[in-house]
C-alpha cells in the first residue's frame, strides 16, 4: 500500500540507487544467480536482497560465512561485476521515486547514497541521465563503512550542506534502513517500486 509523501520538513532528500531510484536490483541478482551457478554455491534471493546496499566485497565475504564455504571473495566480486556489466544497459528508473527527483527540482536538494561502487554508479547515473538532477553522489568508494553504518548518508549530507535531520532517506531494504536509522534520519522505504512505508528518526 502506497503511503502519503510530503517533504515539506525536509530540505534534502537521499536516494539509495539501486532498487529505490533504479530498477537494477534486478540486475544484480541475476548476476550473483549466475555466479552461483558458476562457483557451486546456493543461491538465496530472499537472503542477497536483504543485504542490499552492502558493497560486492562485503556481500562475497558473507556468503563465505552464510554457507560456510572458502572462495576467495575478489574471485566471486569479479564474476558477478562481469555478470552485471553483460546487462547493465537493460537498467531502467522506478517511476514513483524518479517523479519526485523531478517534481522537487529547484526546491529541495537531491543526493544518491549507494554501496554501488564508483564504476556502476557512474555507469548507471549516466546511462539514465540522473546526474544534472542531482546535487551529490556517495558510492562505496567514498566511505571505509558501509551501511548498516550511517557513513554514506552522513557524507551525503555533508556534501549537501545540510544537517543530517534537514534530510530524508529513500531506501529498499533492512540494510538500509537501519543506516536511515544510524545517521538519524527519517525514512521512506520503497517495495517493489512503490513508496510503501514512512520510518521516523529514533
Amino acid at each position: 500500500m502506497a503511503v502519503t509523501i510530503n517533504l515539506d520538513a525536509y530540505q534534502g532528500i537521499i536516494f539509495d540507487m539501486d532498487g529505490t531510484l533504479v530498477d537494477s536490483m534486478k540486475l544484480h541478482l541475476k548476476a550473483w544467480q549466475l555466479t552461483a551457478q558458476r562457483f557451486g554455491f546456493a543461491y538465496d534471493e530472499a537472503w542477497l536482497h536483504s543485504h542490499g546496499g552492502t558493497p560486492t566485497y562485503g556481500i562475497a565475504e558473507l556468503i563465505n560465512q552464510y554457507q560456510q564455504r572458502s572462495f576467495d571473495p575478489f574471485e566471486l566480486v569479479m564474476s558477478k561485476r562481469n555478470y552485471f556489466d553483460e546487462i547493465r544497459h537493460q537498467v531502467e528508473v522506478i517511476p514513483s521515486t524518479f517523479s519526485l527527483l523531478q517534481q522537487y527540482q529547484g526546491q529541495k536538494r537531491f543526493a544518491i547514497g549507494t554501496g554501488a561502487d564508483a564504476k556502476t554508479t557512474d555507469f548507471i547515473l549516466d546511462a539514465l541521465a540522473l546526474r544534472s538532477l542531482l546535487d551529490a553522489v556517495v558510492c562505496a568508494n567514498d566511505v571505509t563503512k558501509h551501511k548498516p553504518e550511517p557513513d554514506t548518508f552522513l557524507l551525503a549530507a555533508q556534501q549537501l550542506g545540510l544537517a543530517p535531520a534537514q534530510c530524508v532517506v529513500f531506501e529498499d531494504t533492512k540494510t538500509g534502513l537501519a543506516a536511515a536509522q544510524a545517521a538519524g534520519m527519517d525514512c521512506f522505504l520503497v517495495v517493489n517500486g512503490e513508496i510503501s512505508q514512512f520510518v521516523a528518526r529514533p
